[in-house]
């Protein structure tokens, strides 16, 4: 698409949801400009095309390794600063193994495991996983039909997983670490459940606040049976899930999990807000992205290393990993609301630029920089450091699989 039809595209989703291509509101006081929303998405505009890419071993690449340009470094490196709870390396200094089709990312043929090494995380997992929905379903007893029906509206398997999936991954590799035991324990499989019934009940509740028709490529609990029925169906799992916490006994797993629903409702509230200061909203936004989505995963990939390996040094480790992994998967998904399209995603697309909401790729435009692709760049960081975290642990089928997840959350495309 040419860089016209690019920036016609753009204002388009801004008159769409504004009435207006002047410019308007994302959070509170924070004004984003026509301009601004162009560089923004001046590549997102390939909405329905833009894909990941693998250019290492899986798609047999051929390129060169690139010796990036000073000037280039510099704009690469170019991002707010922040204060040192959000550590990650420079950018510049993570090997460029992916490309996305719509913003042209350098690539090169470093590989983190060989192919010996590979391992499908999914196929890994899935023996710990199976029957989960079934056992979710077990966890929701209620006598009332209706009620029954609505908190297990989610629970169809078609779902991702991936909070389960790195939580049994997370607990094998500490388990392999500390007793060189390759068996997930009850009380870990039981993190996993409670994972995805916290965050499964956390999405009925963003339904409603949100006022969302669609997900998962269906109509949401709140659509269906009204908002207040959908509030009441999301306390309900969670409740279940507090049950299921409790059963497994152990006080400082359950503090741990508690802090989750803790950090969703500060985070919820964070949302609601925002900071006059440039760095300020940037360091505001990363927050917010940790307590609403990465803190379960890490707090969840804490649980299982608590229950499965008694050194500190481990736990810092799974923590460190599940929250750096969990803010990229939110920056992916921050830039898959621009490029990518409804039906593709199963969910409406642009419905943050429609609520109002400054996600990465808007706050990286107000700076006249390219949004979509910056943000992209702030997630392989992210990861960057997710794999530097878990490769401290001992080498493993299971750690290389959580080091694969990594690359699997960078090429996502819904």
């Amino acid at each position: 698409m040419a860089s016209g039809e690019n920036r016609a595209y753009v204002l388009q989703l801004v008159r769409r949801f504004t009435g207006s291509s002047r410019p308007f509101l994302c959070e509170k006081g924070l004004s984003v400009t026509q301009g601004a929303f162009e560089s923004c998405t001046s590549v997102s505009a390939r909405a329905s095309t833009a894909r990941w890419k693998r250019t290492d071993r899986f798609a047999g690449c051929s390129c060169k390794r690139r010796k990036f340009s000073a000037p280039e470094q510099k704009s690469m490196c170019h991002f707010p600063q922040r204060s040192s709870v959000w550590p990650f390396p420079k950018l510049c200094s993570i090997p460029w193994r992916f490309h996305h089709t719509s913003t042209a990312l350098m690539c090169s043929c470093s590989k983190t495991v060989s192919d010996e090494k590979y391992q499908d995380p999914f196929q890994l997992g899935r023996k710990d996983l199976k029957n989960l929905y079934e056992d979710i379903k077990k966890e929701l007893l209620v006598s009332t039909a209706e009620l029954r029906e609505m908190c297990e509206y989610y629970f169809d398997g078609k779902g991702k997983a991936f909070r389960p999936m790195i939580v049994v991954l997370m607990a094998r590799a500490c388990n392999i670490h500390h007793s060189n035991s390759r068996e997930v324990q009850a009380s870990q499989r039981s993190v996993a459940i409670i994972a995805e019934m916290i965050h499964t009940a956390s999405l009925v509740h963003d339904d409603v606040i949100d006022d969302a028709n669609s997900r998962r490529g269906k109509m949401t609990v709140n659509q269906i049976w009204g908002e207040r029925k959908a509030v009441l169906a999301g306390d309900f799992i969670l409740s279940a899930a507090s049950l299921a916490l409790a059963r497994i006994g152990n006080t400082t797993i359950i503090s741990v999990l508690t802090q989750v629903i803790e950090d969703l409702v500060r985070g919820e509230f964070l949302q609601l807000g925002s900071k006059e200061n440039e760095n300020e909203r940037f360091a505001h936004y990363l927050e917010k992205t940790f307590k609403k989505t990465a803190s379960l995963i890490a707090n969840s990939c804490k649980a299982v290393s608590i229950l499965g390996c008694p050194d500190p040094k481990v736990h810092e480790i799974a923590y460190q990993y599940g929250k750096n992994v969990g803010i990229a998967f939110q920056l992916i998904d921050d830039v898959l609301d621009f490029t990518s399209c409804a039906d593709h995603l199963g969910k409406p697309a642009a419905a943050d630029l429609k609520l109002g909401l400054a996600t990465g790729p808007v706050l990286f435009a107000c700076r006249q920089s390219d949004g979509v692709q910056q943000t992209t760049y702030l997630a392989q960081r992210y990861c960057h450091e997710a794999t530097r975290e878990i490769s401290k642990l001992r080498p493993s089928p299971e750690r290389e699989a959580l080091i694969q997840l990594t690359e699997m959350v960078l090429m996502r495309d819904k």
